[in-house]
């Protein structure tokens, strides 16, 4: 017979019942994050949580019921580090959602897996406190609900595009230093492309560039990415308060 199946968030779950269990959740999602950062987000397994527990495989499963519930841990865990001291709330909304956007940022950052793989996530405690924050910091505009809203997720929609191409370029770069021959085979197959007249955008400014002191192209180190990600943010935030009427 098909027994129901339990939708209840792990978060409305009970913790287990020993009075000093050996395991919590934090420890779980501890385990799974550093496993992700290490090998990837699909190498995350109960069996390889338990082994990096030092547990049984079916150990875990009196804390989690699937992969599902690790999956919510980690992203909770994440969020986490996401929320930042109260004291960077108490600005003006521009200092408070530029104090969440670069801590959010960082985080992100240092979890490039998480961009891709936790969309289907459980929302969990410390995400609802990350959206807490978000509304403190723009508590004080004085603008209607719809458009805080509006303001909170045109900074997350360029924090977390920004992130995700950051951590694009980053390994664009690391892999071009780890194979030299492959960069100069893409770069002698670019520069035919220009050669074809097809391109003229890019063949101006790949003149440009070969004039210059100083090549021209995108960013490509982490210093320089996050200039770019402060330029935006700074050109966003000016966008936002011109078009919302705040100050």
């Amino acid at each position: 017979m098909a027994t129901e199946k339990d939708h209840r968030l792990i978060w409305a779950l009970p913790q287990p019942a020993d009075r000093k269990p050996r395991y919590t959740r934090e420890q779980i999602a501890g385990a799974a994050l550093r496993i992700a950062d290490a090998d990837g987000f699909d190498a995350v397994t109960m069996k390889r949580i338990a082994a990096e527990l030092g547990a049984a495989t079916m150990t875990l499963y009196y804390y989690v019921r699937n992969k599902s519930d690790i999956v919510a841990l980690m992203q909770d865990a994440i969020l986490a580090d996401v929320l930042v001291p109260d004291g960077c709330l108490r600005g003006g909304w521009r200092d408070a959602l530029t104090a969440i956007a670069r801590r959010t940022r960082d985080v992100l950052m240092a979890h490039p897996w998480s961009l891709v793989s936790l969309n289907d996530a459980q929302f969990g405690p410390n995400g609802i406190r990350h959206f807490e924050q978000s509304l403190a910091a723009v508590a004080g505009t004085g603008l209607g609900v719809p458009a805080r809203f509006e303001l909170i997720a045109a900074v997350d929609d360029y924090v977390s595009g920004n992130a995700l191409h950051a951590v694009e370029s980053l390994t664009r770069a690391r892999a071009a230093e780890a194979d030299p021959g492959m960069v100069a085979a893409a770069v002698a197959w670019g520069i035919a492309q220009l050669q074809s007249g097809d391109f003229p955008q890019l063949s101006a400014i790949y003149a440009e560039s070969a004039q210059a002191a100083e090549p021209v192209g995108p960013p490509m180190t982490e210093a320089a990415l996050t200039e770019q990600f402060e330029r935006g943010l700074t050109a966003l935030l000016d966008g936002l308060a011109a078009r919302m009427n705040i100050g």
